[in-house]
């Protein structure tokens, strides 16, 4: 039974070239790339991606967590907010007010659905100021020079990058929905 590597070793590079069915032109290239050393390399570059790979879910699902404001009542299968690491992606609030009732103006939806979006912040320690992504939904492009009246009111300089997109069907009476990244350190 050939001897293991780690006793070869033990006595120098001549002990190796020795070994069982190990060929000496195998022995010396072996000699020549820093012997056992090498042998070694391999296996503990698996061990630390096997590691890696392994302890990676485990950290993120560590850091991800919801977020809910007190009171708030969610109409489908989603989490108003999730923080993951120094992100918090808040999901797309509409203006319905905690008795499910949607304001008349458009105005004060646009107000109702950022109080909703602030809710998401407040809860995890976030601000508008923290915002550096934000997606708007329209019923009506017309409506934007509006909405974007009240926007401005919410979001200090600088403000967050935007796509605000017109036309699209919302859930309920809805005319806007907001989505929400803020990062902060």
């Amino acid at each position: 039974m050939a001897e293991p590597l780690w006793a070869a070793r033990s006595r120098g590079p001549s002990a190796r070239s020795t070994r069982g069915s190990e060929s000496a032109s195998l022995a010396a290239l072996r000699a020549a790339r820093g012997g056992a050393r090498t042998d070694m390399i391999i296996p503990m570059r698996c061990l630390i991606v096997f590691l890696m790979l392994t302890a990676a879910p485990a950290a993120l699902q560590a850091q991800k967590k919801a977020v809910v404001p007190e009171g708030a009542t969610v109409a489908g299968p989603y989490t108003p907010g999730i923080q993951a690491g120094n992100f918090l992606f808040v999901a797309g609030q509409v203006g319905r007010d905690k008795t499910g009732k949607y304001p008349e103006s458009f105005e004060d939806e646009v107000k109702q659905t950022l109080e909703n979006v602030k809710a998401v912040l407040d809860k995890a320690g976030y601000t508008f100021a923290d915002a550096v992504s934000v997606q708007v939904h329209l019923t009506d492009i017309a409506l934007f020079d509006r909405m974007n009246k009240v926007y401005m009111t919410y979001f200090p300089e600088p403000r967050p990058a935007r796509t605000t997109v017109g036309g699209v069907q919302l859930v309920g009476p809805a005319r806007i929905e907001i989505t929400v990244t803020c990062w902060k350190k």
